[in-house]
Parts: C-alpha cells; structure tokens; sequence
C-alpha cells in the first residue's frame, strides 16, 4: 500500500493530465502564456523611431469646437502638418458621411495637394466604395486563408478617391480580449484591401500595388516590390513589438518640424474613439498603427513558431517531466536539475525572445513542472520521513565557499585557460608618420605624446572591465567577457569603441591645438569563441587569445582604411547590438583566407536627434546596398551622391569610395551567380 500511496505514479498522472491540456489549450492556459508573452515584449528597450501621433485631444476640441470637426478644418490641420515638415500622414478619421458644412470639395482639393492616406473600417455592410490598390495575387484558390470582414465603411468618395492611399484598421483581440496581433490585408467580396500598415508602406515606395501567395498552408509571401518581403504567419498578420516607440503630441502642442516623420492624427479625446485593450494597456488605434508601423518597417519579426508549439513545447514538458520525477530519488541533485529545469525554460525562452524575436513558451511549462516536481518532491519527503523517522537536514543556511577572487585569487583560471565568447577589439593609430616627424629627434616628446594616446584609449576599456591584451607598436587589442563575465559584452565592447574613437578625438585636438598634426584612430570588432589563458614559452608568456574570431577582428581594423571609415563591425557583434546603435552596412565582405562574406557594418557616434533626422538616409543607405546587389550600379551611385553630407558628414569617404566601386563594376561583365560579396586579397 505505501508503495503505491508514495509512488511515482501520481506526479506521472499528473504529468499527464497537464500533457492532455497543453494539447487542447484551455482559454485560462492560453491566457496565462500570453501575459507571459506580453511581458517579455513590453519589456524590451523602446525603440526610437521617425513616426508621430497627433492626438486630437480635449483641448482640441475646445479650440475647434463641435466634434466632427467641418471638413474644412481637417484640411488646414493637414496643411499645417506638411508645413510643419511631416513625410506622409495618416488620418485617422472615417469620413463616411457628406460633411454637415458642405466642405468635402474643400479637403478634397487639399488632398489633391498633400499625400494622405485614410482609414477604413471593416463592417457588417458595404458603405461607399473603398480605394483597392490591387494586388498580385499568387493560387487566389486559397484566398480564404485571408481574415476577412463583411463589409467594408470607406470615406464618401469625393475623399476616398482623392487621397493617396485608404487602409482598414481593424485588429482582432485575442482569447482575452486583448490586442497582440494584426493582419496586413483583408479579404472582402474577392478583393484583397491592405492593413493601414501595409498601405503606408506602400505609399513610401511608390509602388502601385502589393503581392501575395497564398497556400492551402496560408500566406507563403506577402510583399511590396520595393521594400521587400513582409514576414507573417499564415493568415497574414504580424505580431505587434510594442517596443517600437513613436512620439506623441496633441494637435494643439505640435513640434515645429517633423523632420519627415510618418504622422498618424487620431482622436484621445474622451466619448469620439473606442480605446483598445493591448499589452500596454488601453491605447487608440492610431497608435496601434504606429506601433505596428515600426514593427514591419524595422523588421521586428515576433514569431510563434506552431511546429515549436506543437511539439518542441510538449516535448520539453514530457522529457522535463520525466527527468525531475526521476531525479528526485537523489535529493539534491533533483532538486538542482529541478531549478535548472524551470530557470532554464524560462530563461531560455527570454533568451531566445531577445536574439530572434521567437516566442517560447515558458512559463505555463514551467509552471506545470512546479506542480510535478511539488508533487513528486512532497510524496519523496513524507516518504522519507514515515521510512526514516527523520528528514534529512536542509541546507537551510548553508553558506557556498566563499568566491575565489578572480586573477588575484584563483590564478589557474588563467593558467588553465577556457574556450569562451568573448568582444575583441583591435586598434590602430592613424597618422603617426606625419607626427613622428613633426617632433624631429625629440624622441622624448614623442614618446610623451604616444603614452597620452595609449592613456586615452586604455581608459574606456578599463571602465568597462575589458582587458588589454597587447599593445604593438601604436595598436591595441582587448577583449571583454573574459577573464570578467560579462553577458553583454558585445554592446560593452561598442560602447567602449565609441568612447575610445570620442577619446582619440578629443587627444587629436589637444595635438592640433599645440601645433602638431592631427590623428586618428582605426578600430575593428568582432565577436565570437576565442581559446584565452597563459601562452607562450617556460621562459616568456603572457595571458593571450587565439582564434578564427580574433584574426577577423585584426583583419576587420585592416579594412577600415579601404572603406574610408573609423569602425568595422563583425556580424556577430552586429546582431547581439543592432538594437542598440546606428548602424550602416558598409559590405558583404570575405577577408583574407575565406571564402564565404561576412556582412560588415560600421557605427556612427549620433545623438538622439541626428538618429532621428538620418533615420531616412539610414533607410536610403541600406537600399543603396540592395541596389548594388541586383546589378543597379546607376541607381546605387545616385544614393551615394545624394548621401554626401549627410550623417554629419562621416560617410563622405565611404561615398567617394563605393561610387568608383560601382563605376569599377559597371564596366564588368559578371557572372550569372555573382554574390555582391567583395574577396580581400589582403589582410
């Protein structure tokens, strides 16, 4: 009897029962696992971006008066927002009916002037005809993958056929009643109509219309020719990254330039538009717009993979299951794979959440192991106690030795070395000839002034817990993440770029000040595994890295020279920091010895506001690159033109540069398989 009142049998019942759940996916499960996926997106560093809100407010109202406002009125606010430097406005108010003050003429005539895209709104009924862009349509057979709406409320038709674009703006909630998600078109009477998003995007690349293939599996593509391919699920939606930021101003505190931002005007103000419960709580749906505007436009691609939730998910939970009732009959070491375990999916979840933007499930799993393992592990304990009278001691109070001092302490973390991810930077000085001979014979002078330069370098590198590994000659290479952890040492290892190039910059100064040439600094970073601890011979070593990663690196500083640039960043570095500095393509580049490319990028040192006001030329930029790729050499030289001076002007040479690369191409006969990617012949 006490064996089968303390068996396994009861956690592995349970086990099952939480197995048949997760399958059939009650309301209460799935609104849980979407709380969960809601915080791991909210929770992201915002995003800043060139799109605004303009909120027609409660102190609109007073100023305007009786709401609707005449149509006159909307006119002088569209007026005002191009004047004021906006790039496309989106109104946000459905125009359904004939204006009370006879002024439809009046706004039409303003839109003939102005490019504005106006909303529609999925509805029971068909009322007045919609503005249908058109779409290329791929196996329309399977249209019916496609959310669809029964009707559709468009604007009266002196306003809908004058404005440059008209998008639905329906979202649907999820089982909670939530907003987390978004379709990208619509079906309706066997017509396809974009998401105001999608209509946006398409009126920024002047494309006429968007293309689509479908499946009986759903959306394989959704793209616009110019922008490119849109990721959805099947039905076509997008998850919604809340942490794309925009900017918010009422209608009657507008900034004076824009700076050819997006501008979606909506209405806030109490009683006019229903708010919408999402995962930031009630919000309006142009700001929903906006939101998901900065979703699509920067790639923010959240995914629920339905392979991963149909089975990576359930076999995490059996296997998991399993191992932890196993485990428990060795008490402490269950009870650590059982932390383990739970630590490991949810952070593991968050983890893959913030390098791939997919969605794992975490914590349901997580929290049905809690109740196996509460289980397993209370059966095993009162088993113990009726058996042995007597439980073992807890470790209550039991104190881990204490943490032998890095380096100073523990000298065999070095002298035994490890194999780690780690940053690796490599600089170089820049103009040294010219300085040297500015001081003659006064060895002294100049050596005073290269120990100034390796002062200002080192410094950033400390202060971020890096390590100098070598100084050569002028050049520098340190390393982060080891022998201190550091688990974001990529973005550490940028930031620690960036204050050494300000650093640099600020010593140059002080050298043209006293009379001597200026100089500059090269730097190159990558990241990756490096083999780090005591090198050399019994009579001379040093602590030392080696590795595929760290000769990338060295080769990385070599190139900045032939890129006209301060910064190159490997890729890895790239995508473990992209959200987190401005960044440029500078190539797709295979350095010396290998064959395959590395896209490589460089970062530029902006404030928030010239982030803001190139955020355009960043787009332009990358295009220029995707030019260059198809063979468009005319096309990708007219961008870099049109680039010089921006960016403050950092980019010139990188311009001057790819211009005669693309002069130099043009005049090539490539092959049919030609990659774009640029083989080095040197180091």
């Amino acid at each position: 009897m006490r064996k089968i009142l303390f068996s396994p049998i009861w956690a592995i019942a349970l086990l099952g029962v939480f197995v048949w759940l997760h399958t059939i996916n009650p309301s209460i499960i799935e609104s849980l696992r979407l709380r969960y996926f809601d915080q791991l997106i909210v929770n992201q560093e915002t995003v800043p971006n060139n799109i605004y809100t303009v909120n027609i407010d409660e102190e609109a109202l007073t100023e305007y008066g009786q709401w609707p406002f005449p149509r006159g009125n909307y006119a002088n606010i569209i007026e005002d927002l191009y004047n004021r430097g906006a790039g496309l406005v989106v109104f946000n108010v459905l125009m359904s009916e004939e204006d009370r003050s006879g002024e439809d003429e009046l706004l039409a005539t303003t839109l003939q002037n102005y490019p504005v895209i106006v909303n529609m709104l999925g509805t029971e009924e068909n009322k007045n005809e919609p503005i249908n862009p058109g779409a290329a349509i791929i196996n329309s057979d399977y249209m019916y993958v496609i959310p669809s709406v029964p009707g559709i409320t468009a604007n009266v038709d002196v306003i809908e056929f004058n404005a440059v674009g008209s998008g639905i703006i329906n979202t649907f909630p999820e089982i909670d009643g939530v907003t987390r998600r978004a379709p990208l078109v619509f079906e309706n009477g066997g017509n396809l109509y974009p998401n105001v998003t999608m209509e946006v995007l398409r009126v920024l690349s002047g494309d006429p219309s968007f293309q689509i293939k479908l499946s009986p599996l759903g959306v394989d593509k959704l793209r616009i020719p110019q922008f490119g391919i849109i990721p959805t699920n099947e039905s076509g939606e997008v998850w919604i990254d809340w942490s794309q930021g925009y900017n918010s101003v009422s209608l009657m505190d507008m900034p004076e330039d824009f700076g050819g931002a997006v501008v979606f005007v909506g209405t806030t103000a109490s009683g006019i538009t229903q708010p919408v419960a999402t995962a930031m709580g009630s919000i309006f749906p142009h700001e929903i717009q906006a939101s998901m505007l900065g979703t699509v436009f920067n790639e923010s691609n959240i995914t629920r993979n339905a392979d991963a939730k149909a089975w990576g998910e359930l076999a995490a939970l059996v296997v998991s299951g399993l191992i932890i009732i196993l485990l428990s009959y060795w008490t402490f070491i269950g009870l650590g794979v059982f932390v383990m375990t739970i630590t490991g999916l949810i952070g593991g979840s968050i983890y893959v959440f913030t390098t791939s933007n997919v969605l794992i499930d975490g914590i349901t799993i997580s929290a049905m192991l809690l109740l196996v393992g509460l289980v397993q592990y209370v059966l095993r304990f009162v088993d113990e106690f009726l058996q042995k009278q007597a439980i073992k001691k807890q470790f209550a109070g039991y104190a881990s030795p204490e943490v032998v001092r890095l380096l100073q302490e523990n000298p065999s973390l070095v002298k035994e070395g490890m194999k780690k991810e780690v940053s690796i930077v490599f600089s170089d000085l820049r103009g040294f000839t010219p300085l040297g001979e500015s001081f003659g014979d006064d060895v002294k002078g100049l050596t005073d002034v290269m120990n100034g330069y390796m002062d200002a370098i080192t410094k950033p590198v400390l202060d971020a817990n890096g390590m100098i590994i070598k100084y050569i000659g002028d050049a520098s290479m340190h390393i982060h993440n080891a022998p201190i952890n550091d688990p974001e040492h990529p973005k550490n290892g940028m930031k620690t770029c960036l204050r050494m190039l300000r650093a640099v910059d600020e010593f140059s100064a002080k050298l043209v000040a006293a009379g001597k040439p200026p100089v500059a600094m090269g730097a190159g970073i990558n990241t990756g595994l490096g083999y780090i601890g005591e090198m050399g011979s019994t009579a001379r070593h040093s602590y030392d890295i080696l590795g595929d990663a760290v000769s990338t690196a060295a080769r990385l500083e070599s190139a900045c020279k032939s890129y006209g640039v301060v910064l190159i960043v490997g890729p890895s570095t790239y995508q473990a920091t992209k959200k987190d500095f401005f960044y440029l393509k500078l190539d797709d580049l295979a350095v010396k010895g290998k064959n395959v490319g590395l896209d490589i990028y460089t970062a530029l040192d902006l404030s928030g506001a010239d982030k803001a006001h190139n955020s355009s030329n960043q787009l332009s930029h990358h295009f220029m690159h995707k030019c260059y790729r198809e063979q468009k050499f005319g096309e990708a030289i007219t961008i870099c033109e049109n680039l010089k001076g921006c960016f403050n002007g950092k980019m010139d040479d990188y311009y001057d540069i790819w211009i005669e690369r693309c002069n130099y191409m043009s005049t090539q006969k490539l092959p049919s398989d030609w990659d774009g990617i640029f083989r080095a012949t040197t180091k």
